[in-house]
């Protein structure tokens, strides 16, 4: 079936990496394409958190491509990564626990500061002025997070699916065009993933692209335009939901699990 959109945001060919003797992915194609949610599906060790890890720079690729907007991101630095439009959350959460939810979001968005280190060293006027933009800019964020009467109160203290939104929430502050997610509805309760849903959607719809790792097959069959499925380290599968709902391949190395378990 086609694609919602052909204008492509991030690729990668024949993308290979390796740990030792272990091929984590081997040759791996793939396509995320403007405004749509792409979910990278798969068992464990299938190799998926590691592709996060190879389009955000934190592994260099050993062999393949990957570009974003069309120019090669492959062994890029993190920090450059963040700059050129790409940002992530991480399955095991990763915010700063002895700041505040403000000071969280605000340090997100340290990559978009314009003032220099003097003008930050002297307080200048035009770093006051700009200090003050970055904390409305992230106040509103932390109010679509839900967490507008939070920002006084350290990271550490709110609870855990506020702390899963306010990831989200530092993230944008890097005013991403592609947002990366690792397993964002992990540890959520059934009321916080359905909001989380609704919000995701609501990103997408205003031109934000995401490419989500998740393991809740629900969430990934009502939330995503294109899947890409991974079985030890090789793409086995890729298409809508449908296609790879009933797509034996997948049934077989995924899907396939809950079945057995339901047998006599």
């Amino acid at each position: 079936m086609t694609r919602t959109t052909d204008q492509i945001i991030l690729q990668t060919r024949g993308l290979t990496k390796r740990f030792g003797g272990l091929t984590a992915i081997a040759d791996l194609d793939m396509t995320v394409r403007q405004g749509e949610i792409s979910s990278l599906i798969g068992p464990n060790g299938a190799g998926k958190t590691t592709v996060f890890n190879v389009v955000t720079g934190i592994y260099r690729p050993d062999a393949g491509t990957v570009t974003f907007n069309g120019n090669s991101i492959g062994g890029r630095k993190p920090h450059r990564i963040v700059a050129d439009g790409i940002a992530r959350t991480f399955q095991n959460i990763r915010l700063f626990p002895e700041m505040t939810c403000l000071e969280n979001v605000m340090a997100g968005h340290h990559c978009r500061v314009n003032a220099g280190l003097l003008s930050a060293l002297f307080h200048s006027p035009g770093q006051k002025r700009e200090e003050r933009k970055i904390k409305a800019f992230c106040r509103d964020l932390l109010q679509r997070v839900g967490l507008e009467t939070s920002q006084d109160e350290l990271a550490k203290n709110i609870a855990y699916g506020s702390q899963r939104m306010l990831e989200i929430a530092r993230a944008m502050a890097t005013r991403p065009q592609l947002l990366v997610l690792d397993e964002p509805s992990s540890g959520l309760n059934p009321r916080e993933t359905e909001e989380l849903i609704l919000f995701l959607k609501d990103l997408v719809s205003e031109g934000l692209t995401l490419l989500i790792i998740e393991h809740d097959m629900k969430v990934v069959m009502g939330i995503s335009d294109w899947i890409t499925v991974m079985d030890e380290g090789r793409k086995i599968a890729e298409g809508v939901p449908g296609e790879i709902y009933h797509n034996p391949l997948v049934i077989e190395a995924y899907l396939g699990k809950e079945d057995d378990e339901d047998e006599p």
